[in-house]
């Protein structure tokens, strides 16, 4: 516990001395009414998948539009694959909770990381997790960039981001957002969460 409060120290003491996001914004661009497929204009996420894969279908990728238009999505975001919280804990509330979200008629619920849809891929075929959620991959961090949920986590040696965060959405539009304190907590974004907020 106190090795944790010392890094979160430290991380924020190192964020302000050098000016990475020393006014440390509380929100996102994103929020409650949200549209996705207007905050994200032009920005289409990635579909995991093997690399012969990628290569068949010449690197297609996928619109926001077809991801969210008429559906009712769950989606959440995580800092990366193969990481601690996002292995142990995040991915698997929302796998070991698959049959409850279709009772509440979810078409699909959906993983989105800051990672090419390759990793994406092992990291799903490794959690056991592709027959009950979706993954996606944001390669350049342009949908997580324009919904101001980027977080840049150098300090863990990963580079720019997602913030962990979790989003109930109907044809396109946000109607419950639970956003992290940090990526290393796991308090508000889990399925367990979300499932209460349908």
């Amino acid at each position: 516990m106190a090795s944790t409060l010392l890094k979160r120290a430290s991380y924020s003491a190192m964020r302000s001395a050098v000016g990475i996001g020393a006014s440390s914004r509380g929100y996102a661009a994103v929020a409650v009414g949200t549209d996705l497929v207007s905050a994200a204009p032009d920005v289409s996420l990635q579909k995991a998948r093997s690399w012969d894969e990628g290569v068949s279908s010449k690197f297609s990728t996928t619109p926001l539009k077809d991801i969210f238009k008429d559906k009712k999505v769950v989606i959440f975001g995580l800092p990366g694959a193969n990481t601690g919280v996002c292995s142990q804990q995040h991915v698997p509330s929302y796998k070991n909770n698959i049959d409850k979200f279709k009772a509440k008629g979810i078409d699909s619920v959906i993983c989105v990381a800051v990672n090419d849809p390759y990793v994406l891929n092992g990291w799903a075929d490794k959690l056991e997790a592709k027959d009950s959620i979706e993954f996606y991959g944001d390669f350049d961090g342009s949908f997580h960039k324009s919904l101001e949920l980027d977080k840049d986590l150098s300090v863990a040696l990963l580079g720019p981001r997602s913030q962990r965060w979790s989003a109930y959405v109907v044809d396109g539009k946000v109607k419950v957002l639970n956003v992290e304190e940090a990526p290393s907590d796991f308090k508000v974004s889990g399925g367990d969460v979300i499932l209460g907020q349908i």
